[in-house]
């Protein structure tokens, strides 16, 4: 955590900005170790070019900041108290004159932005976002070990899933044999599991209902756990019963497109690049209008984060990023499908975390 705190100080000074507020959880979690989930409640660390930072949090969370192993002051404000007081008087305490002020613009809101702006009336606010965008997107070895255990997790979750299927239960009913499994051995899930089946599996963020398992039926799953606050996401789509050809040759499709992209990601390409092979794969097949959507995003703490696999991203890729690829065809009152994996950028190429089998599963 120390050395994620001096890369912002280094920032600050070379910029001259006086302090940083993070206020985003994850964000605050990358640079503290301390995760919570504050609700309306005001959380966030406070970073000085020359003194040392401060997290400021709900009261009742100062023993679990301090716990979390951050070494620095833990400042508490009650639920009557006003916290932009306290944390202007700790600020006010640290520097003596506020000229500019890093915070995320794509977290602070309007609101939160005013209560700051009335402490430090003459301060300009700068965006901190894509600074943090940019440690955050490389993974150190730690980041990378956890995030291997969390799909590990996923894989297992997936095997669960496809096991509990069965004629007549309901897309709810898996998903709560799922989510129970993952919780007797100790954890969470990223999001709200998936479970889509039949023509509701070509609603690309369909909701899991009532809806009774058949015969036919495509069986898409969309899930991810949580392992020490790192986040897992997979995809996986078997048949349940025979299924028609045309069914068949959208799954070897988005098969395809899932695995040549995998096989592109080394450092230097660009983002775009695995967009395009995976969307041309699926177009050459007479479904690119069926594919609605980009190829992936970056995950970290955060189960959707920093970059965007689209068409449009020249980002190029460097060793330790970690990402999904993630295509599908939504084609209604046919087939849905997506296959999903979590691959991290090697020295030299790509390591693939999600492990669970890709080729066509069909359950009798």
């Amino acid at each position: 955590m120390k050395n994620r705190i001096e890369k912002i100080q280094t920032y600050l000074k070379e910029q001259q900005i006086d302090f940083a507020f993070i206020t985003n959880p994850d964000n605050v979690f990358y640079f503290s170790g301390f995760h919570s989930d504050p609700h309306e409640r005001l959380l966030g660390v406070a970073i000085f070019q020359n003194r040392e930072p401060f997290i400021i949090c709900p009261k009742m969370e100062v023993p679990d900041a301090k716990a979390s192993g951050w070494p620095y002051d833990a400042i508490g404000h009650a639920d009557t108290d006003n916290p932009w007081t306290i944390l202007a008087k700790e600020i006010q305490s640290r520097t003596s004159e506020v000229a500019t002020i890093a915070i995320e613009k794509g977290h602070l809101t309007v609101e939160r932005y005013e209560a700051l702006l009335s402490f430090f009336p003459k301060a300009r606010f700068v965006s901190l976002d894509q600074t943090i965008n940019e440690l955050r997107v490389i993974k150190d070895n730690v980041e990378l070990e956890k995030l291997r255990k969390a799909a590990e997790l996923a894989d297992y979750a997936i095997e669960v899933g496809v096991k509990a299927i069965k004629e007549g239960m309901t897309e709810l009913e898996i998903v709560q044999i799922i989510e129970s499994a993952i919780k007797e051995k100790g954890y969470s899930m990223s999001f709200e599991t998936t479970v889509l089946s039949g023509p509701k599996a070509a609603s690309p963020h369909g909701t899991p209902g009532n809806r009774k398992i058949q015969k036919g039926d495509f069986v898409l799953f969309d899930l991810g756990v949580i392992y020490e606050g790192y986040c897992s996401d997979i995809t996986r789509t078997v048949a349940f019963g025979e299924i028609s050809d045309e069914q068949r040759k959208i799954y070897e499709t988005v098969k395809k497109s899932n695995e040549q992209s995998i096989q592109a990601v080394k450092p230097g390409v660009r983002c775009m690049e695995l967009d395009k092979i995976s969307r041309d794969i699926i177009a050459q097949e007479g479904y690119g209008e069926f594919y609605t959507h980009r190829l992936g995003h970056g995950l970290g703490i955060s189960i959707h984060e920093f970059p965007s696999v689209t068409g449009t991203n020249e980002l190029e890729l460097k060793p330790g990023m970690v990402f999904t690829i993630e295509p599908g065809i939504y084609k209604p009152d046919v087939a849905g499908v997506r296959i999903e994996d979590d691959v991290v950028v090697t020295e030299d190429g790509v390591e693939v975390l999600t492990k669970y089998p890709k080729e066509l599963i069909i359950l009798h």
